[in-house]
């Protein structure tokens, strides 16, 4: 006997982003109707790690399902599925066609205490996630230009005001109080400027390779802000923001270095210092 229940082919979702956070999923393929679509955080294990929105017909052979800009999603990536009820039957849903352009340049809600993105996106092995961020407050970065041996930044600071005083940190990873400070120059509108000299960087250390992660600090004593980019629709930006290797030069460099900014896979901002072997 020949069964009707063969799959044909896997969930392919069609998503649109809007401006204020929120996601449209619509499905098509094998997607039946009483499916629900199934969003689990990577690495995960709480209940507060799934989420589940219901899928409703949506015409033409689709099934839709909407994540609200108000319903909250921890910052992280998260895999969508398909399913009928038990996580045995998920099925991982392949990406279609992704509206994002009202991401870019977004400016977030000046009364909202937190920036909330979602960006849905391809995974390396051609399935659909979402990777989110949820901060509160936050610093977004954004042109960045150089003159010899530093870097200037020009960014914007949401959900809290800076202060006379303002700082930004570069601290140096996986070395606890390593910090270098360097003033920061805002405006009653949340923009801020800074320039870092990589000379400060290499001081003191004659260590192969240094990371430096970038901190916004406030001068109301807050523990301050890691400085990132998250508000365009490019949910990776390790690979698609290159910045130039520069030499550091001073009397306080002792060996051959050099000093480059780049994005993490979180798309905050850091500086990375290469010094030459002995």
């Amino acid at each position: 006997m020949t069964s009707t229940s063969t799959r044909t082919e896997p969930p392919r979702a069609h998503c649109i982003a809007d401006s204020a956070g929120g996601v449209t999923f619509d499905i098509v393929g094998d997607a039946s109707p009483g499916a629900v679509l199934v969003l689990r955080r990577r690495g995960g294990k709480t209940a507060a790690d799934v989420l589940r929105l219901p899928l409703t017909p949506a015409g033409e052979g689709r099934l839709r399902a909407v994540l609200p800009s108000t319903v909250e999603l921890a910052e992280g990536r998260w895999d969508a599925f398909t399913t009928q009820g038990d996580e045995a039957g998920e099925q991982r849903i392949e990406p279609g066609r992704r509206d994002l352009r009202s991401l870019v340049d977004r400016v977030p809600d000046p009364g909202r205490a937190q920036v909330a993105v979602r960006i849905p996106y391809p995974t390396l092995d051609g399935k659909l996630a979402v990777r989110s961020w949820l901060r509160a407050p936050h610093a977004e970065a954004g042109t960045v230009t150089f003159a010899p041996g530093a870097m200037t930044v020009e960014g914007r600071l949401y959900g809290t005001g800076l202060g006379e005083g303002a700082a930004v940190e570069a601290r140096l990873r996986g070395v606890e109080k390593d910090v270098r400070r360097a003033p920061v120059t805002g405006r009653e509108d949340g923009a801020f400027t800074f320039t870092l000299a990589y000379e400060t960087l290499a001081e003191g250390r004659d260590d192969e390779q240094r990371l430096w992660d970038l901190w916004l600090c406030p001068a109301d004593g807050s523990p301050g802000m890691r400085i990132g980019r998250i508000l365009d629709d490019v949910w990776d930006k390790k690979t698609v923001f290159r910045y130039p290797v520069l030499p550091v030069e001073g009397p306080r460099v002792a060996r051959p270095t050099t000093a480059y900014p780049y994005y993490t896979a979180d798309n905050d901002l850091s500086v990375r210092l290469d010094t030459a072997k002995q």
